[in-house]
């Protein structure tokens, strides 16, 4: 009998967690005893073949072997063009590295378990679209267990911490992690967890807060004589790390020094906190415009919030804490681990996905246990979609434009459509091109998928057509088209995701990871 877990695939620090046989979740620590992973791998080659290895040792390595180190991966989700060579001369795509992480977080949950892990339950942001949700479920494939369902952070989080302290309310969820941030705006009540509206920002998170003070700390070098250090590859690696630590430092004290060596000469940075939030505060700033901005789009105010949830190893950084008791005159819920609560939100909604998937179909079918350990808590979640969805229409001026179908924090799952005509005498087929964004102007979309269905011959000019777009909990949606009048279905296609593994090459990254051994 095997178990499954809940795991938060993190861009900096990843962790997993289990609902235990009291049917409360608790975080399982990895073999090193510590409760986070860093999202780090190494790549080693021995005689010709590849020993990745992953997590703490992985990342000790990043300032004196950063040619064999990949950091940050996550943020290379459902990008087809990336790619990491290794030594021995193999080629890994973003799925395939953050497959590695997942394969080292379930090997150290079965030790910490003493049993099978058969199935997780992985965490994305909220911002992430369909492309990067798909790469996310892909690595989980690869690293060889079933992915029962992606999920939301914030939400995650928000059922965590719902659960656990049993309190009822609106509940802003200020999510600011290693690489990512979103902001996530719910209605708790009663086990009940329905998301309001969600805004996000995929390429800001502690990552960028580093890069800041990398940038200060480097001018402060300068000055001293150093020259530009971050023109040096082993230097700013190093860079990276300590700058790292102190910003980690500046959380618990307000100053702190750096020292470095160029050309065998030594230096030392003296930083203050004010220094690191003066260098960070465009950033700081951008996630309040987020926050304002879901307020605004939702027609909530600070007024009609109950609490506020920091989630996210970021959020320790006190500037934050001060940020969100200016702008909403509320002090942030304490008792929540910013590292840990996605995890556990996320082994809370594993159990719910085993009972579920138990009752419908029977475990044999499924690959899950004879029976639950437990009774999961009793919830449910409604989501909304973070990335509008729409479809390429011809306007009256003779040029295309898109329709949004799909508005931004609209309910999923759901179905949603769009009528139109046929725009000339015996139109032979409909090219039915998915886009994501909300703008009018196709220059500032993205088509992420299209089809040419066929449509019955002799139509007259003019006749009516409804595009219905089928969005699911995961937010991967399914089109279909018919005949406006009488509903005839004309032709119908989920997204050929162009950014992702089709099936033949995920079958061909599953062989491949299966042998390759990670410490």
């Amino acid at each position: 009998m095997g178990r499954v877990v809940g795991i938060d695939l993190g861009t900096t620090y990843s962790a997993v967690a289990v609902l235990g046989d009291d049917g409360l979740p608790e975080i399982l620590k990895n073999a090193d005893g510590e409760p986070t992973t860093p999202s780090v791998v190494l790549f080693q080659s021995f005689d010709g073949k590849d020993e990745p290895l992953v997590g703490t040792m992985a990342k000790h390595s990043a300032a004196s072997d950063p040619d064999n180190v990949v950091q940050f991966v996550k943020r290379q989700m459902g990008n087809p063009d990336w790619r990491f060579d290794s030594d021995s001369g193999v080629s890994y795509s973003a799925e395939e590295v953050s497959s590695l992480i997942i394969k080292k977080l379930l090997q150290d949950a079965e030790q910490a378990l003493g049993e099978e892990v058969c199935g997780a339950v992985i965490t994305v942001p909220a911002y992430f679209d369909d492309a990067r949700r798909t790469a996310t479920k892909q690595a989980g494939v690869i690293a060889g267990t079933k992915v029962l369902r992606v999920l939301n952070e914030p939400t995650a989080a928000a059922l965590s911490f719902g659960l656990d302290t049993e309190k009822n309310g609106v509940t802003l969820v200020y999510d600011l992690g290693g690489g990512t941030f979103d902001v996530t705006l719910l209605k708790i009540e009663d086990g009940c967890f329905t998301v309001i509206g969600t805004d996000g920002d995929r390429n800001l998170g502690g990552f960028d807060f580093d890069n800041a003070l990398m940038s200060f700390v480097a001018e402060e070098l300068s000055k001293q004589g150093a020259g530009n250090v971050l023109d040096d590859y082993l230097i700013s690696a190093e860079l990276r790390e300590k700058c790292e630590m102190v910003k980690r430092t500046l959380s618990n004290v307000p100053k702190a020094n750096l020292h470095i060596s160029k050309n065998g000469k030594p230096y030392r940075v003296a930083i203050s906190r004010e220094d690191f939030e003066r260098a960070s505060r465009s950033l700081l700033n951008r996630t309040q415009e987020l926050v304002e901005d879901v307020l605004e789009d939702t027609g909530y105010s600070w007024g009609q919030i109950d609490h506020v949830v920091l989630v996210g190893g970021s959020t320790r950084m006190p500037m934050v804490h001060k940020l969100i008791e200016d702008i909403s005159g509320m002090k942030p819920e304490l008792g929540v681990n910013p590292d840990e609560a996605v995890a556990m939100g996320a082994a809370v909604q594993a159990a719910i996905e085993m009972e579920s998937s138990i009752d419908v179909a029977g475990s044999a079918e499924n690959g899950l246990p004879d029976m639950p350990l437990f009774t999961a808590p009793s919830v449910v979640i409604a989501d909304v979609t973070s990335q509008p969805l729409g479809v390429v229409m011809l306007g009256k001026d003779g040029k295309d434009y898109n329709n949004v179908v799909i508005p931004r924090n609209s309910p999923v799952p759901g179905s949603y459509s769009q009528d139109a005509a046929t725009v000339s005498e015996n139109q032979s087929y409909v090219d039915v091109q998915v886009t994501q964004g909300d703008d009018p102007d196709l220059n500032y979309v993205v088509i992420i998928g299209s089809k040419e269905i066929p449509l019955p011959p002799g139509l007259p000019k003019g006749s009516p057509v409804r595009v219905v777009y089928e969005y699911d909990r995961e937010q991967t949606v399914h089109i279909r088209l018919h005949a406006g009048g009488s509903g005839q279905l004309y032709g119908e296609f989920e997204i050929d995701r162009v950014a992702n593994m089709d099936e033949r090459q995920l079958d061909t990254a599953v062989n491949k990871m299966k042998n390759i051994e990670i410490g």
